[in-house]
């Protein structure tokens, strides 16, 4: 008991110094992001670089409450499985060298849904574009120039427009755009604006109005299939971290000493810590299908 009234203290006096703004941990964190920053790989980072453009990077304190909340878990529930203060702290260890590869997945859907709103304004954009210049290059000068777009599709819509002048068609400039973003929607307005360009069409007006009502469509059920991944990620979490809490329903129904007694088995030790594994892994397995699946189509 003692090691866990420990735990809350060293946990309370963690929080403490991150309401402070203590130079000590700013120290250490400014050390951690020179290491990523030498040997994270380069696309990561250039994922990395646009969540700081968008303001959804974690400050400091955000990540001194991770390594708050990871690491005083780990020593509080490992201790409560295995009443050894050396076994807890390889748990905390193994906690805390986790939260890099959390912040990772984050970093990567936010990336996705930012891309996947990028690619919804440039198809929407160039459609109306379209129905006013009725030229599907001067459509992407459009709105290349309208300023609705930003980096990394900004600088492929640019590629689009060189590409098209350069080769005087579109149809490199499509197959480059679709390999970069293979979404439903982007391959669809392509190949709609290739059959105009190349046949004609009479009625495209009315088509392009019913892509974009189908656009509308599918954006809709993406951002309320968003909210309801949310709902699930948090009830997800809620679940899985209330297993590790079973263990107290245990001791309850044999009592603490006898549970204790139960410990000195090699058979039950093992059993312990595969359940406390299989429990991580069932966690981390759900955050990396909800941060890596987004859904988007």
């Amino acid at each position: 008991m003692e090691y866990i009234i420990v735990a809350f203290l060293f946990t309370f006096a963690l929080l403490y110094y991150i309401k402070k703004g203590d130079s000590l941990y700013k120290f250490v964190i400014d050390g951690a992001n020179v290491i990523y920053d030498r040997y994270a790989p380069y696309s990561f980072k250039t994922i990395r670089e646009k969540v700081r453009e968008l303001g959804q990077d974690y400050t400091i304190k955000d990540y001194m409450v991770q390594l708050a909340l990871f690491g005083g878990g780990a020593l509080i529930v490992s201790y409560l499985y295995f009443y050894s203060i050396f076994v807890s702290i390889i748990y905390v260890i193994v906690a805390i060298a986790l939260i890099p590869y959390l912040q990772y997945l984050r970093c990567k859907r936010i990336y996705s849904e930012f891309i996947f709103e990028q690619i919804q304004v440039y198809t929407t954009n160039t459609i109306m574009e379209f129905q006013t210049t009725q030229s599907f290059v001067k459509a992407l000068e459009g709105v290349y120039a309208s300023g609705v777009l930003q980096d990394p599709v900004l600088a492929d819509v640019k590629i689009m427009i060189d590409m098209s002048y350069q080769d005087g068609v579109i149809d490199n400039a499509i197959q480059y755009m679709n390999e970069r973003y293979d979404f439903y929607m982007t391959r669809n307005m392509h190949q709609l604006f290739l059959q105009i360009t190349k046949e004609g069409s009479r009625d495209s007006n009315d088509i392009l109005e019913n892509m974009l009502q189908d656009i509308d469509t599918l954006v809709e059920g993406v951002y309320r299939d968003r909210m309801d991944r949310r709902n699930f990620h948090r009830q997800f979490i809620q679940y899985g971290l209330m297993l590790y809490l079973l263990v107290m329903l245990i001791q309850y129904l044999l009592q603490v000493d006898t549970y204790k007694e139960l410990l000195e088995d090699p058979i039950v030790l093992v059993a312990l810590h595969a359940i406390v594994i299989f429990n991580s892994y069932f966690l981390i397995s759900g955050e990396k299908y909800y941060n890596e699946n987004v859904g988007a189509e």
